[in-house]
C-alpha cells in the first residue's frame, strides 16, 4: 500500500513528497529484488544471516552520493565479513558498475532500482515531484541478521550527508561487534 509523504524531505530548502511507507525500527525489513552491475537481480532476503547497511542515494554521479558511497567502503573494511553496504539508486547497472571502478570502490555493492523500483516502493524513499522526481531520496537503514531494522534516518536535507557514525554504530551492535 503506497502512501505519500509530503515534506518529508527537502532539496535545497524545498520540500519534497516521498512515495511509499515509512519504516521504523523493529519492524521486518521489507524485501526486495534490486539490480547489481552485472544485470543479475539481487534479493534482501538473500543476505539472511549478515547485516546489511542500505543506503540510499540519488545518483552516485553527485558530489554527496559520491562522498557517501566512498565513506561507506572505507567504513565497511573495519566492520568484519557479516556486514555488508549496498548503495541503492535509479543510476543504470553500466553507470554504477563504471563509477565504481573510477572510484575504486570494491567493498560496497551497488544496485539499481531502474527496473521494479521495488526498494524505492518498499522503504518509502521515492521522490515523486520536483527536480528529483523519479530519484531516490538519501536515506540509510541497517537491517541485522534477522531481517528487522535496527537502525533508519531519511536525511532531511537530499543535498547534506548521513550520521555515518550512527549507522556504522547500528551495525557493529547488529553484528555483535
Amino acid at each position: 500500500m503506497a502512501h505519500d509523504r509530503a515534506g518529508a524531505v527537502t532539496f535545497k530548502g524545498n520540500p519534497l513528497t516521498l512515495v511509499g511507507p515509512e519504516v521504523r525500527v523493529g519492524q521486518a525489513a521489507p524485501d526486495f529484488t534490486a539490480v547489481d552491475n552485472g544485470l543479475e537481480p539481487v534479493r534482501l532476503s538473500g543476505a539472511r544471516g549478515k547485516v546489511v547497511i542500505l543506503s540510499a542515494v540519488p545518483s552516485l554521479d553527485t558530489p554527496v552520493c559520491d562522498t557517501e558511497t566512498r565513506r561507506f567502503n572505507q567504513e565497511l573494511a573495519g566492520l568484519g565479513d557479516h556486514v555488508e553496504v549496498w548503495t541503492v539508486s535509479m543510476d543504470l547497472p553500466f553507470a554504477q558498475k563504471r563509477w565504481c571502478g573510477a572510484a575504486g570502490v570494491t567493498r560496497v555493492k551497488t544496485l539499481s532500482d531502474f527496473r521494479d523500483r521495488a526498494f524505492s516502493a518498499a522503504y518509502g524513499v521515492g521522490i515523486k515531484e520536483g527536480p528529483l522526481a523519479g530519484l531516490t531520496a538519501r536515506a540509510v537503514f541497517v537491517v541485522g541478521k534477522d531481517g528487522h531494522v535496527t537502525h533508519v534516518e531519511y536525511v532531511k536535507e537530499v543535498t547534506t550527508e548521513p550520521h555515518y557514525e550512527t549507522a556504522v554504530a547500528a551495525a557493529r551492535k547488529a553484528a555483535g561487534a
